[in-house]
This record gives C-alpha cells, sequence and structure tokens, in this order.
C-alpha cells in the first residue's frame, strides 16, 4: 500500500489489487461512520486506488493508515442485490464459445457467482462487478458498438457490468434486464454502489439452447 498526498484536503492510497482495494474501502467507511477519520467528505474507490476528500490534514492521516492492518473484506460482508436477467444478448454464443461451454450454460454459471461493485464510473448508475473466476475472463469486442441498450447486462476483462443507459460500448452483451440501475428520485440513486454484493438470476425462458 502507497499513500500519496494529492491535494490540501485530498489523499489518494494506491494498492496491488482489487481486494485490497475493497478491503480498504471497508474499513475506511467503517472508521468514518465510527468518527476515527475526521471531516472526511468522500471515499471513492477505483480499479487499484482509494481517494478520500475532504480530509482536514492528508499528511497525518497517509501516515496513520499506513501503520493499519486492514482485515480481508469477508464474502458475506455488505447489502446484496438481486437482477432478474434474460440471456438474449446478441454475444451469449460468443462468450459460451471462449468458455468452452455451451450458450445454456452461461446463465447457470453468472448465477452462481457472487459478484461485488469495485467501484463505479463511466455512466451514472455503471458498477465494475468483480468475482468472475480469471478462467471466465473474456476480451472487449474489436468493434465497440455505437449503441448500447439500456439494461444489458455485459462482460470484459475481469469485470461484468449493467448498461444503465444507452450509450456506445465494447462489452460483451450476454443478456438484459428491466432493473432500473439509476434513478435520481429514488433514495439511493444507484442500485449498484462500492461494497454491494450483487446476484444475477435467471428470468423463465431467458436463455439459448
Amino acid at each position: 500500500m502507497r499513500t500519496l498526498v494529492v491535494g490540501g484536503a485530498a489523499l489518494l492510497v494506491e494498492l496491488d489489487s482489487a481486494d485490497e482495494v475493497a478491503a480498504l474501502h471497508a474499513e475506511l467507511l467503517r472508521r468514518r461512520d465510527a468518527g476515527e477519520l475526521g471531516p472526511v467528505r468522500d471515499v471513492v474507490p477505483a480499479a487499484r486506488t482509494v481517494l478520500l476528500d475532504g480530509v482536514r490534514d492528508p499528511a497525518a492521516l497517509a501516515a496513520r493508515i499506513a501503520r493499519w492492518r486492514v482485515p480481508p473484506l469477508a464474502a458475506t460482508q455488505g447489502p446484496q442485490v438481486t437482477v432478474p436477467v434474460r440471456y438474449d444478448g446478441p454475444d451469449l454464443v460468443e462468450v459460451a464459445r471462449v468458455w468452452g461451454v455451451a450458450p445454456r450454460e452461461v446463465p447457470g454459471i453468472v448465477a452462481a457467482t457472487e459478484f461485488r461493485v469495485a467501484f463505479c464510473g463511466f455512466a451514472p448508475g455503471f458498477g465494475y462487478l468483480t468475482g468472475l473466476p480469471e478462467r471466465f475472463h473474456v476480451p472487449r469486442r474489436a468493434t465497440p458498438r455505437t449503441a448500447v441498450p439500456a439494461g444489458s447486462l455485459a462482460l470484459a476483462g475481469e469485470y461484468a457490468g449493467v448498461y444503465p443507459r444507452s450509450s456506445p460500448g465494447g462489452w460483451q452483451l450476454i443478456g438484459s434486464t428491466d432493473a432500473v440501475l439509476w434513478d435520481p428520485r429514488r433514495e439511493p440513486a444507484a442500485l449498484f454502489a462500492p461494497g454491494v454484493r450483487v446476484r444475477f438470476t435467471a428470468e423463465e425462458g431467458g436463455g439459448r439452447g
């Protein structure tokens, strides 16, 4: 773990893995809620970093964090949401080929995986979900689509994600959902937030043979 003071009120912590990011993020939230961090406004995880903003004394906090022994994140830690999916994506057959399975087996593999939102970005409500074993990682499409439908369940590299709105994208589309990922009238507005555990369930008749 390496801590970098990046501004008068901000601190950036660099880590070696997504698991370390998730563990530190959870520990920071716990300590902030316990009043141990002082006036920290935001704790924002990314792929290999955690940014703290609104810090009174970044250098002092950096020295404290460097001495912490951060426990690993428990598998059952964090809230869980369940998202029903129709496995009707245009890249389902290609993903099954890469995995070496029949298309009808993809829903079971995804359903057996507990994903976790590692961080958010790209568009409001879009979460980068980790949890797929390495053997199920798939490359991005060689040619991105100019418009991916809202609600598309997609895979790219180590991540899964659901497009909250129509936008360009190069991820492999394996299914779709009617779940609302982002609603500014809802509290919280985002269905997926860092640390949330996610399960995808197959809707009846939603798979391919």
